[in-house]
């Protein structure tokens, strides 16, 4: 999760995330060095006394100022494509997980095992103990194994939510009527929160996700009590 004068991004969870903050930061690179050149000429056009009264026509810069661009778009766009097509890729899931979103709280289901489902509210301030974190702790988390391929199914049974977790790069609109799936694959153990991203109504940020990441034992284990 994000921590104080954390200007940059969180610290990924899945190869997509570490796939989205290369491409964040070469995206930057290029309009570091955009602005580099763009500032470098219009200052350099502050002192520059030479008059050219019979200059007509400028063809060759005309040129280089129209194809350079494109040149740096494809730099950009190429890269892009790439990304939208990987996070669309579904990979033979081990595990599917359904999430709906309620006015104003999660909904889970685990339909590969024999359709555990529980409700995730936010824990109310007053009843948060010493090592909870205000506004973004549940009462039930998602526990979902480490090192296994997630697939998620985001609807809303209201209004339009967002089940968004930035640590694992995942951004999945909840729509009523409508089921939206993604994947994501998380290689480490820990906490990963999110909050609802969609302006779905007066406190749709009050809408916290919390996944623990186990290991499959821990996992399998978790799903055996569950299912007693």
């Amino acid at each position: 999760m994000s921590t104080w004068a954390n200007l940059g991004l969180q610290d990924s969870a899945s190869p997509l995330m570490e796939q989205l903050i290369f491409f964040h930061d070469h995206a930057l690179l290029i309009l570091v060095m955009i602005t580099v050149l763009v500032g470098y000429l219009m200052f350099m056009l502050f002192f520059n006394n030479y008059v050219n009264r019979f200059l007509l026509h400028g063809q060759l810069i005309e040129m280089i100022w129209t194809i350079l661009p494109a040149i740096i778009l494809l730099f950009i766009a190429l890269p892009s494509l790439r990304l939208l097509y990987l996070l669309d890729e579904i990979n033979e899931p081990s595990v599917t997980l359904k999430s709906i979103g309620h006015q104003w709280y999660w909904s889970y289901e685990y339909s590969d095992f024999n359709n555990i489902e529980f409700d995730s509210y936010m824990i109310p301030t007053n009843e948060l103990t010493t090592d909870g974190f205000r506004l973004l702790d549940v009462d039930n988390r998602v526990i979902l194994p480490m090192n296994s391929q997630i697939r998620i199914l985001v609807t809303a049974a209201d209004v339009i939510h967002s089940w968004t977790v930035p640590a694992l790069g995942v951004k999945v609109d909840g729509t009523p009527g409508r089921l939206n799936q993604t994947n994501f694959f998380i290689n480490r153990p820990g906490l990963f929160y999110g909050q609802c991203s969609e302006i779905c109504g007066a406190n749709h940020s009050f809408m916290p996700i919390v996944i623990e990441s186990v290991p499959v034992n821990h996992f399998i284990k978790w799903i055996s009590s569950n299912n007693s």
